[in-house]
């Protein structure tokens, strides 16, 4: 009797070693392993941006905002991509006062965050998307309008992107910073101290 426990013993033991070398089920307690790309997403703080941003955020006062859309010559027509958001400002005051379409651009989740919570509480949803990403990668061949508040280099790294996805006729309003010798103004104001340049994107060579 004891001889046929053993017996028995050793084939339960042989018959679980074969079932894990074919590939069997592990154990109900052993832990599956997390691939590595979700460790990396788990591992992200949504707050941090996809990359550092490329300024430091300093809003546009109200009175700028206003001389920049009258400038623009803003109409329900229009739809006004403000590349580098902030908090939304320009394009909340864009459906607020003239009735126009808004696509504010940031890279920064805490700025993402303000301008959303911003075009809520102006009721302008309808009216102004919000997006979360890199403007120099966004497309934004649907505007009208663009708004700016960079920095001159940055101004002038998106010439080329402003001249080949704007139609003709787009304008382009910066607040602060022009574009360089090689694309002078048509137009610049001045609002209390501060510069407002326009320009207009001509027809395609």
């Amino acid at each position: 009797m004891f001889v046929r426990r053993i017996i028995c013993g050793v084939v339960i033991a042989l018959a679980v070693v074969l079932i894990g070398l074919q590939g069997g089920a592990p154990p109900a307690h052993a832990q599956t392993p997390i691939p590595a790309a979700s460790l990396s997403a788990f591992a992200q703080d949504p707050q941090v941006p996809r990359r550092t941003p490329d300024v430091i955020y300093v809003p546009t006062r109200q009175d700028v905002v206003e001389a920049m859309l009258k400038l623009a010559k803003v109409t329900k027509d229009d739809v006004v991509y403000d590349l580098g958001c902030g908090d939304g400002r320009i394009v909340v005051t864009a459906a607020k006062l003239y009735g126009a379409r808004g696509v504010g651009i940031d890279i920064d989740p805490q700025r993402i965050r303000e301008a959303r919570e911003n075009v809520e509480k102006a009721g302008v949803g309808d009216l102004v998307k919000i997006v979360e990403g890199d403007l120099f990668e966004t497309p934004i061949g649907e505007a009208s309008v663009v708004t700016l508040y960079l920095l001159p280099q940055l101004n002038q790294k998106l010439i080329p992107k402003l001249n080949l996805e704007l139609k003709p006729g787009t304008r382009i309003v910066s607040h602060s910073f022009n574009m360089g010798d090689g694309w002078p103004p048509e137009q610049e104001l001045d609002v209390d101290g501060h510069s407002v340049y326009f320009w207009t994107i001509g027809k395609k060579q």
